[in-house]
């Protein structure tokens, strides 16, 4: 059972009179059935719905699940499947059933013409399908619900470039489809106070979430909870039952709208404080002495908020901000004058009226009104060349553009797509490939374009907008999921949040250093000048601290017309602040005054005449001469007594080092300088098991451990087998051949003279499974994920029976695919790599056997979760397993030119280095020291020597699935979920079932009744606990 199996129907209390269908108690459902399930998601819809049995039978032991025929809904449309349901249930006419109505919008098409109608279709068809229902049932309560894969998961031929633009299409779409239905059950016919039959469509739509494969509803509640405790409201005698229309009325279109600050100014006109307003006495020469009314000619390039996505929006009317209200954008609108709206143009047209180039009204970038506005919804660093070839050809043709003499401000704002799907693929969204694209579009302006100066706008901090999905303000979360994934998924205080955070900071620090290195202010009429004014961004705050919504359209991403009139004054002012010296913070909640040109310095600012000076590229470090790491942990002592918990096992009490697994742990090539030194072991500087020389020269995890406990036993050393230790791995392994070295290992333990097999601590890692993927083309059915499953238990559990004081660190296979990305011109490269993995670096890019093995490739990670954590090894104190999960999303390494740094890799360009080795060590060693389910997932490759972690006072034990969860009663952590009083909901309201946007394995989504609730009340008195407040779902997800 999964933690979002909570989820579903947690909003579905209310009070009436009882005996109707608007007082039904958990108890009272006497079936469950379901009908539309998605044929795409089939195995998901059906766990949901025996998952949702599960739950019912803790009120009801005799509940029933009434299948439909598997064959039937493969085939059949809704009226055939009401038809068949109708008629299966016929025998149960007398008793409440539970009916839930998926309504799949994976058909929908957001590139067809046909959408509309499309969604027309569909909602006939369910109309017509509950008419059935509610003729043909009695007592039913039928839940409908919308459900969509995430947009590149759908079968529409035109989404499969998966650009933002194109899955904001797609969400407005699902949107649209979710209003036409929520249209169509608002009729009272479904809603009769004195019938037994009912429907009510869930507020939300459910998606697959892209990034981890988890099916879960998306909304716009809190997500930082902790991941195993779910906060839900407990019933109270007021409202005991299932919520429906009529026991709990919502006005929620308005409730969620009325979140929204009305504007201060219905007008968003600026006063122009400025005397001078007039052009230099000749035209000037030189791009440094530029004055306002010089300008002849303003253009734009970036993305939606350039191209104003929402700006006029309506605050109630989401499907609005698809519109590209160009007449309002901050940088390049020039909608009425600046007396009613305020842009950078009608700014400018009041020093110079003849300014052109702005765009006006609504349109694309295509449309005449545009002019030189080339901003395009959903563009993304990649796309700027291509931006800025139009943009010229357009300056170049047009009769009203002097090309050669008139002197011309372009903005350029890019990079907030780039950074909202990095997490997709980390080396193509790199900070370095992202600005490289930037300057490339740069180099094409600086070598076209005469009498330009180009405001390049620093990208936003972007990370403080997850503030409006974390406040009770009605924002349509799920949606901005779907275009900015990578910003909302993280929770708060994860590694993957902070990763973020990184890349964010890293974009605008490459940004800056382009712009330093002084490559565009190689002549006089042409310069860059970084505008730095939305580094920081302070959100604006409501009187209650909650963020102002007026300052956004309705998606709650894109930006509304009282945000771009701050913003236009904003990059006005940051033009006249030297460089160096600039506003770098960007606070809505500020007024903003317009700043004027002076006598002194009359002139837009620029590096030149702000007496900047450029830093140049930074210093070349020094040349590395070993892979060692700084050690800086104060506790390192050893526990008082030798512990006889796992759990309570610090790195001191480790006595013994053992590792399995295949040429990785063996360390195949790991030294090789050259392709006869690639077939020997270096095992002395495996990640995992290596003791050559010391840490300071040489980072392994016994290394690591050896500043802890200097006599540690069982590291191996060198190179071949003289010294391998208790180094069993065998090069070519695959997860079959586990079960003999943990036979060989076990036997050589006990037959050391210097290791008490029954007392010392040993610590003992796996890692293996990439010989698994790389043959598994070859012979799908023994190397299947089951059977990866099956030998790892038999490998587990030998330990288990026969290994007394024992840690296992299983390691989740890499993602093999990044692999592919490592080339270097040499032989080892071009000729062995693909060789040494076929089944993966073989398959073309976007062919069906690579989709296969990345599926294969997560699978086998699933499956080790699933086994590590599913409880068959919990039952003994001196023994655990844990996952250490910092290769589930594999990064490959880059150099500083933002390409793949094949120092981490051998001569094959596949096995790894000394260097790789070392950095894989540091991660092992900060995953164990990290609690489980906030242990980091990914690898992160660097050349510090600073980067291993140290055991803390509060927490001085290696974290295990117990020690990471504290407060859990039991010896093996399941998530709790902790119930409060539930009071009415204030007018406000928002279901509390939306707050659980959790990350569920198995890929379940998010189910679950409020009827689950009163399960506290029952858990209680069948457990009768000291902690009643605290339901524990044993051998589930929660």
């Amino acid at each position: 059972m999964t933690r979002s199996g909570l989820m579903f129907l947690a909003a579905l209390l209310g009070s009436c009179a009882q005996l109707t269908v608007h007082a039904l108690r958990p108890g009272d459902i006497s079936v469950l059935s379901a009908m539309g399930i998605p044929l795409s998601h089939t195995t998901e819809a059906s766990r949901v719905v025996s998952r949702l049995a599960e739950l019912l039978s803790m009120f009801n032991p005799e509940v029933i699940t009434q299948h439909l025929n598997q064959a039937s809904l493969h085939h059949s449309s809704l009226l055939e499947q009401a038809e068949e349901l109708s008629l299966s249930l016929s025998h149960h006419q007398t008793d409440w059933k539970l009916v839930l109505l998926f309504v799949p919008a994976d058909s929908l098409c957001a590139c067809s013409t046909q959408g509309a109608a499309d969604v027309e279709a569909i909602v006939q068809e369910v109309e017509a399908a509950l008419q059935i229902l509610q003729i043909k049932l009695r007592h039913s309560l039928v839940h409908t619900v919308v459900w969509s894969a995430h947009p590149q998961q759908g079968g529409c031929q035109c989404m499969g470039d998966n650009s933002i633009t194109q899955r904001l299409q797609k969400a407005t779409l699902i949107k649209t489809l979710q209003d036409s239905l929520n249209h169509v059950l608002e009729n009272p016919k479904w809603h009769s106070k004195h019938e037994d039959f009912t429907v009510l469509l869930q507020s939300i739509p459910l998606l697959l979430e892209p990034i981890s494969d988890s099916l879960q509803p998306l909304t716009g509640e809190p997500e930082v909870k902790d991941s195993n405790v779910i906060t839900i409201p407990c019933p109270t005698e007021e409202q005991p039952f299932l919520r429906t229309q009529i026991n709990s009325p919502t006005n929620r279109r308005e409730d969620v709208y009325s979140k929204v600050s009305p504007l201060i100014d219905s007008v968003m006109g600026t006063e122009i404080p400025c005397m001078d307003r007039g052009p230099s006495p000749t035209t000037p020469t030189s791009v440094h002495e530029l004055r306002p009314g010089d300008i002849k000619v303003v253009a734009a390039v970036g993305d939606s908020l350039t191209a104003a996505n929402g700006v006029g929006a309506k605050a109630d009317n989401l499907l609005l901000v698809m519109r590209e209200y160009r007449g309002l954008s901050w940088s390049i609108g020039g909608d009425a004058n600046i007396t009613t709206v305020t842009t950078l143009p009608n700014i400018l047209r009041e020093f110079n009226p003849s300014l052109t180039g702005f765009s006006e009204g609504i349109g694309d970038e295509n449309s005449p009104q545009a002019f030189l506005n080339q901003a395009v919804p959903g563009a993304k660093s990649s796309n700027m060349v291509n931006m800025v070839r139009v943009l010229v050809d357009k300056m170049k043709n047009d009769s009203r553009i002097d090309f050669q003499n008139d002197w011309k401000v372009i903005t350029m704002f890019i990079g907030g797509n780039d950074i909202c799907d990095f997490c997709m693929d980390s080396i193509y969204f790199s900070p370095q490939n992202v600005v490289g694209r930037i300057r490339q579009a740069l180099d094409i302006l600086h070598s076209e374009v005469p009498r330009a100066a180009v405001n390049l706008v620093e990208l936003l901090h972007i990370v403080p907008l997850r503030d409006l999905h974390r406040s009770n303000l009605g924002c349509p979360t799920w949606i901005v999921k779907i275009i900015c994934p990578c910003i909302l998924k993280p929770t708060e205080g994860s590694a993957e949040l902070q990763k973020v955070n990184d890349f964010n900071r890293a974009y605008q620090l490459a940004i800056r250093e382009l712009v330093d290195s002084g490559r565009y202010d190689t002549h006089d009429n042409f310069t860059v000048v970084l505008q730095p004014f939305f580094r920081e961004v302070v959100l604006p705050r409501l009187q209650d601290g909650r963020p102002d919504r007026s300052y956004f359209s309705p998606d709650c991403f894109h930006l509304s017309q009282r945000a771009h009139t701050l913003m236009a004054r904003a990059l006005w002012n940051n033009m006249f602040e030297p460089v160096g010296n600039k506003t770098f913070t960007q606070n809505f909640s500020a007024g903003i005054d317009l700043k004027c040109p002076s006598e002194t310095v009359p002139f837009f600012r620029t590096a030149h005449n702000s007496n900047y000076t450029f830093p140049g590229p930074p210093p070349t470090p020094p040349p590395v001469t070993n892979w060692g790491s700084d050690f800086s942990c104060v506790n390192t002592a050893p526990s008082d007594s030798v512990p006889t918990s796992v759990h309570r096992l610090r790195p001191g009490d480790i006595k013994v080092v053992a590792a399995l697994g295949d040429s990785i742990t063996a360390g195949y090539g790991a030294k090789a300088k050259n392709l006869l030194q690639l077939r020997t072991e270096y095992r002395g500087v495996s990640w995992s098991i290596g003791g050559d020389k010391t840490l300071d020269t040489v980072t392994t995890l016994p290394n690591i451990l050896k500043k802890f406990n200097p006599n540690i036993k069982g590291m191996s050393r060198g190179r071949g087998k003289l010294q391998t230790g208790f180094n069993v791995a065998v090069t070519g392994a695959k997860i079959a051949g586990i079960p003999e070295q943990v036979r060989t290992l076990i036997d050589a333990m006990k037959k050391h003279s210097a290791v008490d097999f029954e007392k010392d601590w040993k610590l003992v890692t796996l890692f293996i499974g990439g010989n698994d993927l790389c043959h598994y083309c070859n012979d799908r059915a023994s190397l299947s994920p089951q059977n990866y499953s099956r030998h790892m238990m038999a490998s587990l559990d030998i330990l288990y029976e026969e290994v007394p004081r024992v840690i296992v660190n299983v390691l989740e296979i890499l993602e093999i695919e990044g692999l592919r990305r490592i080339k270097k011109d040499s032989l080892g490269c071009n000729v062995l790599q693909t060789y040494v993995c076929q089944c993966f670096l073989q398959p073309g890019d976007d062919s069906p056997e690579l989709a296969e093995l990345k599926r294969i490739n997560r699978e086998f990670q699933i499956e080790t979760e699933k086994l590590v954590y599913g409880g068959r090894y919990d039952n003994r104190e001196d023994f655990t397993v844990i996952v250490q999960p910092f290769f589930r999303n594999s990064i490959v390494p880059l150099n500083s030119e933002g390409k793949p740094d094949t120092t981490y890799f051998s001569v094959d360009c596949f096995h790894f280095s000394e260097r790789g080795h070392a950095d894989m060590a540091v991660a092992l060693w900060n995953n164990m020291l990290e609690p489980v389910g906030k242990k980091q997932t990914y690898n992160n490759f660097t050349v510090d020597r600073n980067n291993i972690k140290c055991p803390t006072e509060v927490h001085p034990y290696i974290f295990t699935n117990v020690n990471s969860f504290p407060t859990t009663s039991s010896s093996t952590s399941t998530p709790t979920s902790t119930c409060i009083p539930l009071t009415h909901p204030p007018s406000h309201y928002v279901p509390l079932w939306s707050a659980a946007v959790l990350a569920v394995a198995g890929l379940v989504i998010g189910w679950g009744v409020t009827w689950l609730l009163l399960s506290c009340r029952e858990k209680r008195k069948r457990e009768k606990v000291k902690m009643q407040t605290i339901v524990e779902l044993k051998g589930t997800g929660f």
